[in-house]
């Protein structure tokens, strides 16, 4: 069960928690700084300092010229961020009736509530779900998220059919053109041809064919049906 530290945390440093997290997801055992400077918007210096901090408060292992990786303290902190902003973005969706491209910047705020006992709570009145609107699975109560079988569209082999099951860029504006061609969690994707040229895909969604480009291929999570 998650428990809140002790130790103060700011919400600053528990958003370079979660970055550190999500980068580690990349296939790297540590994470370098200008990777974390790069996904926090800020120069290496200042994500270096910041690491520093979360090392001292025992959030982080931090070696100079190989990177930073998150201890069991720092792991159990990123899980309670992302079960919180995973839980108000199936709120927003469901109870509220925000769309799926709405939600993130408003879930980046409410995920610093501390309150174990909200989030609880507000679990139990979803009636527990697995996964939030764009298909990331949510953390358990214990800290426990299952690991999803996925493939990115621009992995996908020609003749397949396969499900759309989650995305890799949760932005607005990506959400909206997958709006706007018709491409949801759990739509049947077909995969018709791929240009040799620049690795652009021909898809058929709904009997409606047409090309994406490998920028959007590579931020679409299938199954293989």
């Amino acid at each position: 069960m998650f428990l809140e530290k002790v130790i103060m945390i700011t919400l600053t440093e528990e958003n370079y928690i979660k970055a550190i997290f999500h980068l580690s997801l990349q296939g790297k055992e540590t994470v370098s700084t200008n990777d974390l400077a790069e996904a926090m918007n800020t120069k290496a210096s200042s994500a270096t300092d910041m690491i520093k901090k979360l090392s001292e408060k025992g959030y982080a292992n931090y070696k100079k010229y190989q990177g930073v990786i998150l201890t069991d303290s720092g792991k159990k902190v990123a899980l309670s961020i992302i079960r919180k902003h995973r839980l108000w973005e199936v709120f927003l969706v469901d109870k509220l009736g925000f769309t799926w491209d709405e939600v993130h910047e408003v879930a980046e705020q409410l995920e610093h509530i501390k309150s174990p006992k909200l989030i609880n709570q507000l679990d139990r009145f979803l009636d527990y779900p697995k996964h939030d609107p764009h298909g990331d699975p949510i953390p358990d109560i214990n800290g426990n998220m299952p690991i999803v079988e996925k493939t990115l569209l621009s992995q996908a082999q020609v003749g397949h059919i396969y499900s759309c099951i989650g995305v890799n860029d949760s932005s607005a504006e990506f959400l909206q053109y997958l709006d706007t061609n018709n491409i949801q969690l759990g739509s049947e994707i077909e995969i018709m041809y791929i240009e040799p040229f620049d690795k652009s895909i021909k898809i058929k969604v709904n009997n409606n064919e047409f090309t994406v480009s490998n920028s959007v291929a590579k931020n679409l999570y299938l199954k293989k049906n």
